[in-house]
């Protein structure tokens, strides 16, 4: 599949649908529209994205680093004592991270020097570039050193270097997120006025969407990490509603999915307010709350491909990919997207 190589508005995607019998067939975004039904509630994620690559030095060594921020377990504005970051070694995004040098041996204790901040490494965890990161300053500080110092982070098929706003989807409004929330980019204000206009009903909620690739296989395996989450009272009133009523529930991105179905209580009902998403979601995930995904196209083998597979089983994904490269779809962050409904249990 061919990435894209440069942000798109929304009325430059395209739509690859998979009904709930696994048919697959080629729409433009509009179609989303006229596919929903009065009651339906469609939910999005508003995280804003972070300048989170961060350039500086492991101090023990003098040698540069990258370092990616990838997590943490609140969306608390003070929870910036603790991170869980990624490293590389000298370079930047113009390289492929499966080619991008590893950074020096990274032990406990190593103090590393990011611009305006400095970072303490707490522990290396279950790979030798993921680390948990100490932050001494206070968090005014911190958001501060990271909005002066930090630029989003990109990947090599993106050759020009993106402005914060170039991350942020229409409806961005927390920052919390490291990487965007990039299913949001196939809406924008005329599609979400059509959807109100024809009774469904739109709905946030905001969770920390982590990195999407590291360029490790090893490490790329442990994603995706634990992701704090808020769900408002009304986003979960009004999937009580839709459930209640009939009606479907339709996460634009993963992470919805991540957080409506970890949030979702012993009685079926969506618990409102914050939680840490430790689950993983695959072809063995019992979906609870989701009817269908708005999904950016990705490859099998990563981990927004594999959480497509509690939605549809693996011959119709095959299919779905190959129409994707077959049409000539655009994958990542900026490319087209596919609508995917939950398959039909006869």
């Amino acid at each position: 599949m061919i990435a894209a190589s440069h942000p798109r508005p929304a009325s430059h995607r395209r739509l690859l649908v998979v009904d709930e019998h696994g048919v697959v067939a080629s729409h433009d975004p509009g179609w989303l529209v006229s596919w929903l039904r009065p009651g339906d509630v469609v939910v999005a994620n508003d995280a804003a994205t972070l300048p989170a690559s961060l350039a500086g030095t492991h101090a023990p060594t003098g040698e540069p680093i990258e370092v990616r921020l990838a997590g943490r377990t609140s969306l608390s504005a003070d929870a910036t004592d603790v991170f869980l970051a990624v490293v590389f070694g000298a370079g930047d995004y113009r390289t492929p991270t499966e080619r991008r040098l590893p950074p020096p041996d990274l032990c406990a204790g190593d103090r590393l020097v990011l611009g305006p901040l400095a970072a303490t490494v707490i522990r290396v965890a279950a790979h030798p570039r993921l680390v948990e990161l100490h932050f001494p300053h206070a968090p005014d500080d911190v958001w501060a050193g990271v909005a002066r110092h930090g630029r989003p982070i990109q990947y090599a098929h993106v050759p020009d270097p993106l402005a914060i706003w170039d991350t942020w989807t229409s409806i961005a409004a927390v920052p919390a997120a490291f990487e965007p929330p990039s299913a949001g980019f196939v809406l924008d204000w005329s599609i979400l006025k059509s959807i109100r206009a024809g009774g469904a009903r739109f709905a946030t909620l905001t969770h920390a969407a982590g990195i999407s690739s590291t360029g490790d296989d090893g490490l790329d395996a442990l994603l995706p990490f634990d992701e704090p989450y808020d769900i408002p009272a009304r986003t979960a009133a009004l999937v009580a509603a839709a459930r209640e009523h009939g009606a479907r529930v339709v996460a634009i991105g993963t992470t919805v999915v991540r957080a409506l179905e970890h949030a979702v209580t012993a009685d079926g009902h969506v618990r409102a307010g914050t939680g840490l998403a430790t689950n993983r979601i695959g072809a063995d995930t019992d979906l609870r709350v989701v009817d269908a995904i708005v999904s950016g196209m990705h490859e099998p083998g990563t981990s927004h491909f594999a959480l497509l597979r509690a939605f549809q089983d693996d011959e119709v994904l095959t299919s779905m990919a190959a129409a994707a490269l077959a049409g000539g779809y655009f994958g990542h962050e900026f490319g087209d997207v596919t609508l995917i409904a939950r398959r039909s249990p006869t």
